[in-house]
């Protein structure tokens, strides 16, 4: 497809703007004016506090003593983590024996699938796929309302360049173009036609902002970039969240410039509220306002609750910052009431939105719930979205796709019978759930035909190699061997970041032994980010990056092993040989004195004992046919900041398969007031040719694509020399130009 252009940033800051002052109201701002003008101050407060549900059965507890029993007193305005229709309908009871009977909105962490489990975002995101990404958003928000979920805590979007990060995960990798488009495309999916809907969930965009900057990679880290880093890199797949309609923002743990993001109005007010007229409302992360106490900003819970107020922080998520001191803050006049009735205005009118003053239980239905979960075409998307999700890392001598005629199959690994690692972290709990695990996947392809031999070899953390003699026995039967190793569920994910993220255990000593039988082997590597796996990059005939594929996983990965789907994922981050080298990343800048052979030799900007270059690049992906990228054309080799040129490529399917390619435009400015990336990622089109078959695809390049922030950091283009580059991944260029805009 083509991409639209990103829509242009600029620094210019506003003050606060209420949406009452930005136009004359509509009929539900008429309603939340008159439900305001009825509010006591401590019934306006409730609206701002958002408690989680921690048992059920006799009411969960909070420090300020029953929560079921301040819902009745109008003192909460959301829940987190009470999920079914049956649950819902009892809490939202509570808040029906409030004095004016102000609806509760019910938000859970959908991250990636409610009943079904779709891939993780991040391998969503190697299918560079919007309309399967979009997919998997809308069947997950289907799920969540019919089981009477309002809002879900996703997509998050932050820009990650450090996979020592355990919430890489959760987001779409490293480059900001490819994660704005997922981004809104994720909004877009989760809110389908709007709100209001009953197959429709408030977005949460998530975390706002810069929070995949933590140093070290370390979850909840302080984080420390330049402006030009947190506007280029990290700003702009959230104002595509914002453009996308996305209903709510969440701020983030870290911050910024010294000053936390719960408290931080440069990133709420003047950015987010002012300069990108957003109308929802900004939630804290779980508890993030109190933890300004711990960051040395606040000296207290009180002052906490008045930093993050004044700087435009509408709901307190479970930090009692709120509830306990706002007030007392307002009769001190620290808060006015006018920043108190902001934030109450916004959380109001998303539930009128919703349809809650309607009918408080129209989602919590369930009949309707029985008849939409879990439902055999969730899966059959699940299914399609998890096969796009897998990238084909190696193929020595074409050993994929394997022929379903084998006779034997040693199929060994601590991950190889795992159904429970599929799901993912984030996934959603259910009793008797089942996911499919590979053997069970591959006995589902193969049927009775094939004789698959398992051995686990080992478990994900093993020291000791008892079970390795059992595992060679078992490859050397085997006409070839399917290996899979990685991570457990939970080794990715928030608070999971890793120092040391090569393959855990000593999976790759078993990798290595079973390599040593000399039998072809194929490694699946199962991780919730990228690892480091160089024995096994450089020794397994084939690899491919499976992730974690929820639900469907088994079948998938069956499906592309035996060539009944041609692979076409494509990595969205970088795969490092070395911890060492991290952050890497593909959109670098030119040093004074750039590498030469990608080593930092003869006093070279790099290393001398290891490339500069990942193992796998960004937007590297590989298939079982070929594809030849030929007649690149330039409508224009001169224009204006106001014209634009047309590039033309035609890419032809040279090989055996039909099959799908990412045709990745990437542009570079040669010189600039300030110095720019030697790549940057300005368009991408995925294509599907039969074999034999040429499809001609065009880009078009105008000022959007060719703007950037100068030395005073204002929006614009500048006159100068560029360089087109079009190819299959990040490092594999294949076709090149070169263009000049003129004044």
């Amino acid at each position: 497809m083509l991409l639209k252009p990103l829509p242009a940033l600029t620094i210019l800051l506003l003050g606060s703007v209420t949406f009452a002052q930005q136009k004359p109201l509509s009929a539900i701002d008429k309603k939340v004016e008159a439900l305001l003008a009825k509010m006591t101050l401590d019934e306006k407060i409730g609206q701002l506090n958002q408690y989680s549900a921690d048992g059920l059965a006799t009411g969960p507890l909070t420090e300020n003593g029953n929560k079921f029993q301040q819902i009745k007193e109008g003192k909460v305005g959301a829940m987190l983590n009470v999920r079914g229709a049956k649950d819902t309908r009892m809490v939202q009871g509570y808040a029906m024996q409030s004095r004016l009977k102000i609806p509760l909105l019910f938000g859970l962490d959908v991250i990636h699938g409610y009943r079904t489990t779709f891939p993780i975002p991040l391998a969503e995101a190697a299918s560079w796929d919007m309309r399967a990404i979009q997919s998997s958003a809308r069947v997950s928000a289907t799920e969540a309302a019919a089981g009477g979920i309002h809002w879900t805590f996703a997509p998050m979007v932050d820009i990650a360049r450090d996979p020592r990060w355990g919430r890489v995960m959760e987001g779409a990798g490293e480059d900001p173009y490819l994660g704005s488009m997922i981004a809104a495309a994720r909004v877009h999916g989760f809110q389908g036609n709007g709100l209001g809907n009953l197959d429709a969930v408030m977005a949460c965009v998530k975390h706002f902002a810069a929070y995949g900057a933590a140093i070290g990679g370390r979850d909840y880290n302080t984080v420390d970039i330049s402006d030009r880093t947190l506007w280029e890199t990290y700003l702009p797949p959230f104002k595509a969240a914002a453009d996308a309609g996305a209903a709510t923002f969440m701020n983030s743990f870290n911050e910024l410039n010294g000053i936390p993001a719960s408290g931080n109005r440069y990133l709420q007010t003047d950015i987010l509220k002012g300069k990108w007229h957003f109308k929802g409302f900004i939630v804290s992360d779980w508890g993030s306002i109190s933890e300004m106490v711990a960051h040395g900003f606040a000296k207290d819970g009180k002052q906490a609750g008045e930093e993050a107020i004044n700087a435009g922080n509408d709901m307190d998520m479970e930090g009692h910052s709120y509830i306990n001191n706002l007030a007392q803050l307002v009769k001190e006049k620290k808060v006015p009431m006018s920043r108190v009735d902001d934030a109450v205005r916004r959380i109001l009118r998303k539930k009128f939105e919703m349809g809650l003053f309607d009918d408080p239980y129209r989602f919590s239905n369930e009949d309707r719930e029985s008849k939409v979960l879990n439902l055999a075409p969730n899966h059959e998307i699940a299914r399609d979205v998890a096969r796009k999700s897998i990238v084909l890392l190696k193929n020595d001598n074409e050993l994929l796709p394997l022929s379903k005629n084998l006779k034997n199959i040693a199929l060994i690994g601590p991950l190889a019978k795992a159904d429970k690692d599929m799901m993912g972290f984030w996934s959603v709990m259910w009793e008797n759930d089942h996911l499919v695990s590979l053997y069970e996947g591959l006995q589902n392809k193969l049927g009775n035909n094939t004789n698959l031999l398992y051995s686990q070899g080992c478990d994900v953390t093993d020291t000791s190699k008892r079970g390795f003699a059992e595992a060679i026995a078992a490859a050397k039967q085997a006409e070839v061997v399917i290996m899979a190793v990685g991570e457990h569920f939970d080794m990715s994910g928030e608070a999971k970041s890793r120092a040391n993220i090569h393959i855990p255990g000593i999976q790759e000593d078993l990798v290595k032994a079973i390599v040593e039988t000399g039998k072809p082997v194929v490694v699946l590597t199962m991780s919730g980010r990228p690892m480091i796996f160089n024995y096994t990059a450089d020794h397994a005939n084939a690899i491919l990056q499976t992730w974690w594929l929820g639900s469907e996983a088994g079948n998938a990965i069956a499906d592309v092993l035996f060539g009944d789907y041609n692979p076409s994922g494509k990595l969205p981050m970088s795969f490092p040989r070395s911890e060492g080298q991290i952050p890497v990343y593909y959109n670098y800048k030119s040093t004074g004195r750039p590498s030469q052979n990608d080593l930092g030799i003869n006093y070279r900007s790099g290393y001398n004992d290891l490339p500069n270059s990942p193992r796998y690049a960004f937007g590297y992906g590989l298939s079982y046919t070929t594809f030849a990228f030929s007649d690149l054309k330039l409508s224009k080799n001169k224009f204006s900041k106001n014209e634009s040129t047309t590039v033309t490529c035609t890419i032809k399917n040279t090989g055996p398969y039909a099959g799908e390619e990412v045709v990745q435009l990437y542009l570079r400015q040669l010189v600039g007031t300030v110095t720019r990336p030697v790549k940057e990622l300005k368009g991408f089109e995925k294509i599907s040719l039969k074999p034999g078959e040429s499809k001609t695809v065009s880009f078009v390049i105008g000022k959007e694509q060719l703007s950037f922030y100068n030395q005073q950091m204002q929006w614009g283009t500048e006159p100068g020399e560029f360089r087109l580059m079009i190819g299959n991944s990040s490092d594999h260029i294949l076709l090149q130009d070169k263009f000049e805009l003129v004044n």
